[in-house]
Parts: C-alpha cells; sequence; structure tokens
C-alpha cells in the first residue's frame, strides 16, 4: 500500500471516529448521575410471592414467615429502600424502614415476627396478609408512585402488564 492511500484510511479512520463520538457524546450528557439512579429504581421489582404458607396455615409464626414476597434490585447500583411500602389491595401495608437494597440483590419480606437482616425483614404481624386464592402484591416508592406488582388467581389481567403471578410466570398463578 502506498503511503498515500495509508494516509487516506487513516483519516477516514479518524473522521468516522469523531462523527461517531460526537454523535454520542450529548446521549452521555442527558445521562447524568441522577438518570443512572432514577434506571437503577427502575429495576426493583417483586420477584416471587409465596402467598400460601406451604402446610398447614395454623397460624403459628414458623407458618406465618412461610408466606413472603421477594423484592430484587437488578441494577448494579445500592436503592435505598426507606419509605417504599408494600401492600394488598385489602390495605395491609408495610414500610422499609432505614434499608438499603445492594444492586443485583434480593430481600425476602417475610408476614411474622423475625429479626432484619440485609437479607430478610419481618412484617412483624401475627396473622396472614396474602390471599391464597387470589390477591396482588403492590410495591409502591417513598413518594406513593408505582413500581411494581405481582397478581395470582383471578386478579391478574392478561395484557396490562401486570398479570405476573410473582413467581416469574406471565400469567396468574394456580392454586393447588
Amino acid at each position: 500500500m502506498s503511503s498515500r492511500s495509508i494516509r487516506r484510511s487513516v483519516a477516514v479512520t479518524l473522521a468516522v471516529g469523531a462523527v461517531v463520538g460526537a454523535a454520542a457524546l450529548p446521549a452521555t450528557a442527558a445521562d447524568g448521575p441522577g438518570r443512572d439512579r432514577d434506571r437503577d429504581r427502575s429495576r426493583v421489582v417483586i420477584s416471587a410471592v409465596q402467598y400460601d404458607s406451604p402446610g398447614f396455615d395454623n397460624g403459628s409464626n414458623r407458618s406465618l414467615n412461610r408466606e413472603w414476597v421477594d423484592v430484587t434490585n437488578r441494577g448494579r447500583h445500592a436503592v435505598n429502600l426507606s419509605g417504599w411500602k408494600l401492600s394488598d389491595r385489602a390495605g395491609h401495608t408495610f414500610t422499609f424502614r432505614h434499608f438499603r437494597l445492594d444492586g443485583r440483590s434480593t430481600v425476602r419480606v417475610h408476614t411474622g415476627v423475625g429479626r432484619d437482616t440485609h437479607r430478610d425483614v419481618f412484617q412483624d404481624r401475627r396473622t396472614y396478609v396474602w390471599d391464597n386464592r387470589s390477591g396482588t402484591a403492590t410495591l409502591t416508592n417513598q413518594r406513593g408512585r408505582f413500581v411494581d406488582d405481582a397478581s395470582w388467581g383471578r386478579h391478574g389481567r392478561p395484557g396490562d402488564g401486570r398479570g405476573h403471578d410473582g413467581r416469574g410466570n406471565d400469567r396468574p398463578g394456580n392454586r393447588h
């Protein structure tokens, strides 16, 4: 190859790189640090629901704690869940207090009484929350804005984005 061809190839490569870099710059500048946090916050989901405690529903603390909801942060960055609420349609509400959910991690919210850790928190209730036949668990942020929900039984409505059953399925859960 002649030196002229090499210089031409280098010039074209640099010009293409400059155009691509300039086009990408405004998008990068618009994605400031606040946007990253919002994007990660939107990655917090209800990833699983155990609405029917395995075994007999005898009301024991052990049975109550086998009823739970998993809240997962699919983002890379930690999210402060303080003030976020997990609720059902009957008005039972659990509020996260002083809780930070690390990136790519899950916290299990048990119904009964227990000692909170970074993986398990407890509603400290003495009665069941989640209906065994049908229901919806809803997660809202500290401003009361909808984040995610999971439905099972007859409450799942196909096509509205709210019909997953909290067990990774895109349809209402089946009862046994």
